[in-house]
């Protein structure tokens, strides 16, 4: 069960993604004012903290703390008897995996989630807003046409205008090549915390050493 749980948390955040349109959606123009104000959104919460509770499309279900720090940075802390870590220091995506040894290593840039990490790279370039019904909820879909392979991420902001830019990132969904649908759902999220480089170390179970 726990290695079933293990792959699961690592094909949601290290693999190719593609986000699952509602029929209805329609994109809105890219330099859209929501679009502006989710880059506002992101550039002005530097650090952000929130629990996570991560879902796939047969109920699998693993919880833990988002960790975050612009640019670059984001940890991953899965639940207790889950011995995975997931870690982006700045330059790369790594997966830590310690009940078997093993470290996967990915650049940042090959992951939607450098949209989220670092929204002056391409949220301008290659978000768009979509339409969603609801005045209250931004949705935006972030791709590179170019690399398909990196697939595609779907944030979910709601209207707070005590959060910086008035937006709260709410959640966000992913869709892999394999049809797998991975859904990422934040709470107690709390923004501008001072936070240390030293959140984004982890220990090397191959060295047995810090890193």
């Amino acid at each position: 069960m726990v290695r079933k749980m293990i792959a699961f948390a690592a094909a949601a955040a290290m693999a190719p993604m593609a986000v699952s349109l509602a029929p209805a959606a329609v994109a809105a123009p890219a330099s859209s004012p929501d679009l502006q104000k989710v880059g506002a959104h992101l550039k002005a919460a530097n650090t952000m903290t929130a629990d996570f509770t991560q879902s796939d499309r047969a109920g699998q279900t693993l919880t833990g703390k988002l960790t975050l720090k612009r640019p670059g940075r984001i940890r991953f802390q899965y639940q207790k008897g889950v011995p995975l870590l997931i870690v982006a220091d700045g330059k790369a995506l790594t997966m830590i995996d310690y009940e078997v040894n093993q470290v996967q290593r990915w650049p940042i840039a090959n992951s939607p989630l450098s949209a989220l990490l670092d929204p002056d790279n391409n949220l301008a370039k290659f978000g768009k807003v979509i339409d969603t019904g609801n005045g209250n909820v931004v949705r935006v879909d972030v791709k590179d046409p170019k690399h398909p392979e990196y697939g595609l991420l779907s944030m979910i902001f709601v209207r707070n205008a005590a959060a910086p830019g008035g937006l709260k990132l709410d959640s966000w969904v992913a869709l892999d090549s394999q049809n797998n649908r991975t859904t990422v759902r934040l709470r107690n999220q709390k923004f501008n915390a001072p936070v240390s480089d030293n959140s984004f170390r982890w220990n090397d179970p191959r060295k047995k050493s810090r890193r």
